[in-house]
């Protein structure tokens, strides 16, 4: 099994559209796709659920990439089960909102904005879960100015893109559920058992119409997590994307996914690097693991989570240090820095951690001997 992967599709090269900013940082997924979206939706003959812009099976395609009929590549946003995928979307076209969990860095974000942007062309209905995320957040707020001068009206209610969903039949995504307080959590509860949103203060209600899905996600591996409650839970249909199983596979992925940064950033590309991203992924998953790959070695796990997306940005950064003050080669200095940082979250326990992986695994390793030496010296 494995997760997700950016295409090598350079998302720049697209022309943003609408509210687009000419030159986006990080364009949204139907901007930056928009000619596979067209293309999928030019071709795909099969039964659409109301509102929706694809059908089930060309959405799937979507995030998993393939050829069409007249030759079109269609890029792969996610590389592991495609049962997993076909899941997540039937569930969709369900009455039924969706979960997607899974440990930090297993691309939970990343599959709920593609499945968003496929489903309704628009990604942006988006609550971001935090500690502080209020009700109205979810459920909708008020225009002071107009709630003191007119009283509460339509005109002075703000719809939270929960509300906006349920009116116009699409999809809103709830990002970091378990970050949220418990009990603003819950005020879902009536949202996706009766799918109407009270509105006691105009004793009214909005009623989602066909095509309203939720597509949330959520991990209970990080700190400050808020346990969901049975009710909210049964409430959803969860989708668990896992680790990648392989070394091979996510070298792929971090490749891939650093080649699309790199682009949109104007770095320059660094054909020689494979090599120390399998060494920064090997790493990772050896410390996740807390097993050598050989499986002779058992080593201790820091207190991080060493995720795929960890690792994405400590080559990442490497590749920005090798570009600006190296000769654009990607070396085991350029990522030493990185790694120490993903690693040591706590500066007494996992310093110790990552000292002892050095002396007993990277220092006996045949071929290591460079990237031995940097991370001693960024270590020091």
């Amino acid at each position: 099994m494995s997760v997700s992967v950016d295409p090598t599709t350079d998302p720049t090269s697209v022309q943003p559209s609408g509210n687009e900013p000419a030159e986006a940082l990080r364009p949204h997924a139907e901007d930056a796709f928009a000619d596979e979206l067209t293309a999928l939706a030019a071709q795909d003959d099969r039964p659409r659920p109301a509102r929706w812009k694809l059908s089930p099976w060309a959405v799937a395609t979507y995030l998993l990439g393939g050829v069409l009929p007249d030759g079109t590549v269609i890029s792969p946003k996610y590389v592991g089960p495609r049962r997993l995928v076909e899941v997540a979307v039937s569930t969709l076209a369900t009455d039924r909102a969706l979960l997607l969990l899974g440990v930090p860095g297993t691309a939970k974000t990343w599959v709920s904005e593609h499945l968003a942007a496929a489903v309704s062309g628009d990604s942006t209905l988006l609550v971001q879960g935090t500690a502080g995320t209020p009700e109205e957040a979810i459920r909708y707020g008020w225009n002071y100015a107009q709630l003191l001068a007119h009283g509460p009206s339509r005109d002075a209610l703000v719809p939270s893109p929960v509300m906006r969903a349920m009116a116009e039949g699409a999809t809103v995504r709830v990002e970091e559920l378990t970050r949220i307080p418990a009990d603003v959590q819950d005020s879902l509860i009536t949202i996706l058992s009766e799918k109407t949103l009270p509105i006691p203060e105009l004793g009214q209600e909005v009623q989602a119409v066909r095509g309203f899905s939720l597509i949330a996600t959520a991990n209970d591996r990080d700190r400050g997590v808020n346990e969901l409650s049975s009710a909210l839970r049964r409430r959803f249909n969860t989708v668990v994307l896992p680790l990648p199983e392989s070394v091979e596979a996510e070298v792929d992925i971090v490749a891939r996914r650093v080649d699309q940064i790199g682009r949109s950033l104007d770095l320059p590309a660094a054909p020689d690097g494979i090599d120390e991203i399998r060494r920064v992924v090997t790493v990772f998953r050896e410390l996740r693991a807390g097993v050598t790959s050989d499986g002779r070695t058992k080593v201790k796990s820091p207190s991080g989570t060493l995720s795929t997306a960890e690792a994405i940005s400590v080559v990442t950064g490497g590749l920005a240090l090798a570009a600006h003050f190296g000769d654009g080669v990607l070396r085991a200095g350029d990522v030493a820095a990185g790694i120490l940082g993903a690693v040591v979250r706590d500066p007494a326990a996992d310093r110790v951690v990552w000292q002892e992986y050095l002396e007993a695994v990277v220092r006996e390793r045949a071929g290591w001997t460079d990237f031995y030496r940097a991370c001693r010296e960024v270590s020091a």
